[in-house]
């Protein structure tokens, strides 16, 4: 069986069909946050994600706001790599290593973009903003238990 271009004129050949399944992506595939042109990221890149009704809440308790991405189901917020190290995110935030955005059709739309060529939101303010919003104890002020 010959598959044919979409104007009939020519087969596609095996290595034609192969560069076009590479190229198309699959339903749920991963795909990464981008940095805007002109900034950097000398501390690497993650991501912390809100649903869409914490988002306008955790912006104005923040001294300094990074590059926020949002659609219809979260805001996301990049932070420095590693910056879950000894933190647990309160629920329902979810941490993106690499800001990696899971099963979305489409990439979040950049809302906000700060002054300067670091895309950063400082992970403890937002850390904190997000423990009051969901009343979550922070971390380090839990009992710790023997």
């Amino acid at each position: 069986m010959a598959v044919r271009a979409s104007s009939g004129n020519r087969p596609l050949g095996l290595d034609t069909l192969v560069r076009l399944q590479r190229g198309r992506r699959a339903p749920g595939t991963p795909r990464r946050l981008p940095v805007p042109e002109g900034m950097t990221v000398p501390l690497g890149c993650d991501a912390v994600a809100v649903p869409a009704r914490f988002g306008p809440l955790v912006m104005p308790r923040l001294p300094r706001v990074g590059c926020v991405y949002a659609d219809d189901a979260h805001w996301w917020w990049i932070v420095p790599s590693d910056s879950d190290y000894a933190l647990e995110w309160p629920a329902p935030a979810r941490y993106a290593t690499g800001a990696v955005v899971p099963d979305t059709p489409d990439l979040p739309c950049l809302i906000h973009r700060p002054d300067g060529t670091v895309p950063y939101t400082p992970p403890i303010p937002l850390y904190l903003a997000l423990c009051r919003l969901t009343d979550t104890t922070p971390t380090w002020s839990r009992p710790v238990s023997a």
